[in-house]
C-alpha cells in the first residue's frame, strides 16, 4: 500500500526534490563571495596601512633612540653623529620624509625624528602627516 503524499510535496522518489533544490542554489555561494569581496580588500588594506602607521612610529621612536645615543659618544658625539646614526637605522623608503634634529640641553641629548607615513608601499605615497619620535641620553662624562 502506498502512502499519502506530504502536503506541499508531489509524489515521485524520496530525494528528488532536494536535488532540485541543490541545482537551483548552485553558485551561490560563488555570488556571495564575489559580493563580499571588495569589503574584504578595503578591510586588509585599512588593516596594512594600520600596520604601516604603527611600524613608521616604531622606526621614528627606535632611530631617535639611536640617534641620542650616538650624540653623546665622547669622541665622535654630537649633531653630526646623531644625524648619521638616524639615517642608518630607517629604511631607505623612510629617508625621503625624514627630518632629524639633535640638540644638547643641560648635560642631555635630545634627538627628534620626524617621519611621513606610506600610502600603501613605501616609497610608493606618503600622508600630509608625520609621525614623532623623541628620545633623550645623558651625556657621558669623560673617563679620568
Amino acid at each position: 500500500m502506498r502512502r499519502p503524499a506530504r502536503p506541499g510535496r508531489t509524489p515521485g522518489a524520496p530525494g528528488r526534490d532536494r536535488d532540485r533544490d541543490r541545482a537551483r542554489d548552485r553558485g551561490q555561494v560563488t555570488v556571495e563571495f564575489l559580493g563580499l569581496l571588495p569589503l574584504i580588500l578595503v578591510a586588509l588594506v585599512l588593516l596594512w596601512q594600520c600596520a604601516l602607521v604603527g611600524y613608521t612610529y616604531v622606526l621614528a621612536a627606535h632611530a631617535a633612540d639611536r640617534g641620542a645615543r650616538a650624540a653623546t659618544a665622547t669622541e665622535a658625539g654630537g649633531p653630526g653623529a646623531c644625524t648619521t646614526a638616524v639615517t642608518r637605522q630607517l629604511p631607505r623608503a623612510w629617508h625621503d620624509g625624514a627630518n632629524t634634529a639633535c640638540t644638547a640641553e643641560a648635560g642631555l641629548w635630545k634627538a627628534t625624528v620626524h617621519l611621513k607615513v606610506p600610502v600603501l608601499f613605501p616609497g610608493a605615497g606618503t600622508f600630509p602627516w608625520t609621525v614623532t619620535g623623541t628620545a633623550g641620553a645623558a651625556e657621558e662624562a669623560p673617563a679620568p
